[in-house]
């Protein structure tokens, strides 16, 4: 486990804002200044009610002479002080717990990317780019309001609740009483809500919106599909489903959970006079300072304005810990995902041969394994496919080599050394690959293909195009080889994007070369040029023949290899050249009729034999 991975299991036995903190490094300081000055805000903005409740005591003192009361213009300064001076400090916090925020923000991102960047890249095929973008972004941008905002108006709605506490039985404690009522009514409904089935809501909310963010993704490349078949959303069940999920989990715990709950909360601290004003009238004949008495009242009615400020903070803070709690645990997730190690002692291959040795491997979370104990031998220079029908194990073979996954035992070897023991970086530098789905970056044709070696020269770019057989996307470009490609450039067809991956991998000049269904999405002509683009491939830069590994459902492609492999359920099947399997008369024999037979298919002008689907 990496360093991040290590972080994220010492994380797991404290509290999330700690955790969090540990983001914004040496700014967390800043978190606990701006915290405080929150709360010295909050209890100086008590002030200007203090104020209200010495004018109004003057005042009834004098009355009916109201001028006698002089000393009420300095309270109204004083007033005005407080209320400034709690603005100030408050924008003073938040100046604080922002610098800090941003920094938690910022520093989570990066070492969540950082981290992904050494994870193996099996990792990716399992885990949607959707979900990891909602995790890296989404949770970020989440806790960074947390800091920013919640956690120093949370530092404020204690010291408001601490100071509101104090001043219920600072004049009246009998008076106090009877607001603190209202307040342990509204805070029992909120326990209600945010603890227990609150907390489980939480959870289950958010993995609602990772989701949707995952299959709104998949929806959104899945169009193309969807209007040529002049679908709606509903053809797409994932998406869907998981949108009606979301409104469920939703209007459940609104509606069920929720109502009730919070409409008497909301009408309780509205509403304090309620209990208040009996309590007035109960006490007031058996006051003898009734001037006294009527100025506390008129101190606690104005004063329970306060109350649902409070309380709907208090609320806020709840859901606020929920989601920290929440967005550190999938990001501790991430970090905590199997990076690629260098071994602690490094060793060199000496050779490009490549042996898998009694492999098993089973996918995390499936009961049967993909690979179970399989033994084959690629030579130096040496061309083997891979076939076999699908879920056979074909594309978890070719992906143990680069180690996108590491065997759960046996092992897989390059030059003689496991791939375990090489170094990651020199592993990569010695395979190139051409899958059957790739991506072009939202750049020219040149930085498409130099991706594989950055320090490149144009000619040398050029070159790799050319026995690519990519001369004719070029001509066609209105920039040629600068043309940006992608959103807002040109779009190519599959196999035209399939031929520029194959100058990728003809210019990085790796001795092992791994493909993987790479005439999947290509017409006749593209896969003719394709095939003449393998043919380059499969020798380096001298002339030397490359170490090659090839998956293949189209059997016309790996007829000249030097070896096929059958992989079926995850064992080698049969192995050898295609005239000794097609002798053997084994599942590759079966698999050649059935490709001959549907690359001769044809539909018939007989409407009779078209119905019986005769194939001629």
């Amino acid at each position: 486990m990496g360093q991040n991975g290590e972080s994220a299991a010492q994380g797991k036995g404290r509290g999330a804002i700690s955790q969090l903190l540990d983001f914004a490094e040496e700014r967390r300081v800043l978190t606990y200044v701006g915290c405080l000055l929150s709360a010295a805000s909050m209890l100086i903005s008590f002030g200007p009610y203090i104020c209200i409740w010495l004018v109004a005591r003057d005042l009834i003192a004098v009355a009916p002479d109201w001028s006698a009361a002089t000393g009420i213009g300095v309270y109204g300064w004083w007033a005005l002080v407080f209320a400034v001076g709690s603005i100030l400090l408050y924008f003073a916090g938040l100046m604080c717990t922002h610098a800090a925020a941003f920094r938690c923000a910022s520093n989570m991102r990066k070492r969540a990317t950082e981290h992904l960047m050494h994870t193996s890249l099996g990792y990716f095929d399992t885990h949607a780019s959707g979900a990891l973008r909602r995790v890296v972004d989404g949770c970020a941008a989440e806790t960074e309001g947390l800091l920013a905002h919640k956690l120093p108006d949370t530092a404020g709605s204690i010291a408001m609740i601490v100071g509101m506490l104090v001043l219920f039985f600072v004049f009246d404690w009998r008076l106090g009483l009877a607001c603190l009522a209202a307040v342990a009514i509204s805070l029992a409904c909120l326990f209600y809500m945010m603890g227990g089935r609150g907390m489980d809501f939480m959870t289950r909310y958010m993995e609602s919106l990772v989701k949707m963010n995952k299959t709104g993704t998949e929806y959104v490349r899945g169009i193309p599909v969807v209007k040529v078949f002049q679908q709606t959303v509903y053809s797409f069940r994932a998406f869907h489903d998981a949108i009606e999920e979301f409104t469920r989990l939703a209007q459940d715990y609104a509606v069920t959970w929720c109502q009730v709950p919070q409409s008497l909360s909301l009408t309780i601290i509205n509403g304090v006079v309620v209990f208040l004003v009996p309590v007035a009238l109960l006490l007031a004949p058996g006051e003898t300072d009734f001037a006294s008495f009527v100025a506390n009242v008129a101190f606690y009615t104005i004063f329970a304005a306060v109350i649902p400020t409070a309380m709907t903070r208090v609320m806020f803070m709840s859901e606020a810990f929920q989601s920290a709690a929440d967005a550190v645990s999938r990001v501790n997730e991430v970090l905590a995902a199997p990076v690629i190690r260098a071994p602690r002692r490094v060793q060199a291959p000496a050779g490009n041969d490549v042996r898998f040795e009694d492999v098993t491997f089973t996918y995390e979370g499936a009961e049967e394994p993909a690979l179970d104990h399989v033994s084959f031998e690629v030579p130096a220079g040496a061309t083997v496919a891979l076939v076999g029908p699908s879920g056979g194990g074909k594309t978890t073979a070719a992906s143990l080599v680069p180690r996108f996954w590491d065997v759960d035992s046996g092992r897989v070897s390059l030059g003689g050394v496991d791939v375990r023991d090489l170094d990651p970086h020199d592993l990569m530098d010695r395979v190139a690959f051409v899958f059957q789905a790739n991506r072009l970056f939202r750049q020219t044709v040149l930085e498409n293909v130099r991706a594989s070696r950055p320090e490149a020269s144009r000619e040398e770019i050029l070159a790799a195009l050319s026995a690519a057989q990519c001369d004719d996307i070029l001509e066609k470009l209105p920039q040629g080889v600068d043309t940006l490609v992608g959103t807002g450039g040109t779009y190519l067809s599959g196999g035209e994007v399939q031929r520029l991956m194959i100058a990728r991998a003809i210019l990085k000049d790796a001795p092992v070369v791994v493909l993987d269904e790479a005439t999947a999405f290509a017409d006749p002509e593209n896969e003719v040029k394709i095939q003449k683009a393998f043919k380059r491939l499969a020798r380096s830069r001298d002339g030397a023949p490359r170490t090659v590994i090839m998956i293949a459902h189209r059997l016309s492609t790996v007829r000249g290899a030097d070896n096929i492999v059958v992989l079926d359920r995850g064992r080698v099947a049969e192995q050898g050249s295609h005239g000794q399997l097609l002798a053997a008369g084994g599942i590759y024999a079966r698999m050649w009729a059935d490709y001959e037979q549907a690359v001769s298919w044809r539909i018939s002008s007989d409407a009779a034999s078209t119905e019986r689907g005769d194939a001629r």
